[in-house]
């Protein structure tokens, strides 16, 4: 990712609509589909800032990953311990065998080999254990944003399914989320190109309107998982060998 993504994250990820959402989605489907020991050990492989490491922190013991030094200096104070630097694929020096849940969010689409990345992290799961996956959808949505963070692509269910298997691995159902504000984005998005403005910008809007985009996506904390979802910004799942 380029450098302002980095310094835009560690700006607004304590207050954007996007960020404190997805951090409780993400909880309450880890609570409803992980079964997680309670002394489960997780990894997060490129945690940014740390903006997700509580959350994590709330299921067990939490080790993280980030190849940025800057974002992993504040990701280190958030955290209260050293930061690793493994870059994916190769996951060079991480403890095989050692984790309950690796968290891979929003990340998977920045690494050219997807499945050399997802079979390294396999690797590095004790038995039972599971990768959390989130990944931006649909490749004719591609903009600025995937520009400037450096993303190879956006995927669809099946792309990410293939990738999955190619990998030797099965996932417990590929799932729509960030989809009560997707037709929204695709407006916002299609007017950006007939205007000619094709804007990387993600700071949060007006403290009203980043107050309701986030409870509107916040609602989908009690339906992800148990009610089928209309296509979304973005495709979770959990992933674990068969």
């Amino acid at each position: 990712m380029e450098r302002i993504v980095y310094d835009r994250m560690a700006a607004h990820d304590s207050t954007h609509w996007w960020y404190r959402a997805r951090r409780e989605i993400l909880s309450d489907y880890l609570k409803r589909n992980a079964n997680l020991p309670q002394d489960a050990r997780i990894l997060e492989i490129g945690c940014g800032t740390g903006h997700n490491l509580p959350m994590l922190a709330r299921f067990g013991d939490v080790d993280a990953i980030e190849i940025d030094p800057a974002a992993r200096a504040i990701a280190g104070e958030r955290l209260g311990k050293a930061i690793g630097h493994a870059p994916l694929p190769e996951l060079k020096g991480v403890e095989r065998g050692a984790y309950d849940l690796i968290a891979v969010l929003d990340v998977v689409e920045h690494i050219e080999d997807d499945v050399a990345a997802l079979k390294a992290m396999a690797e590095c799961l004790k038995p039972g254990g599971a990768i959390l996956v989130t990944v931006p959808a649909h490749q004719w949505m591609w903009s600025a944003h995937d520009v400037v963070n450096h993303h190879h692509r956006r995927y669809s269910k099946r792309t990410l399914a293939q990738a999955i298997e190619k990998a030797g691995l099965r996932h417990n159902g590929l799932r729509w989320f960030n989809s009560l504000l997707f037709p929204a984005a695709v407006a916002a998005r299609l007017a950006g190109r007939i205007r000619g403005k094709d804007d990387s910008d993600d700071s949060p809007p007006a403290k009203p309107l980043n107050t309701a985009f986030q409870a509107v996506f916040g609602l989908e904390r009690h339906l992800l998982g148990r009610l089928p979802m209309p296509p979304g910004l973005s495709i979770i799942t959990l992933v674990r060998r068969p």
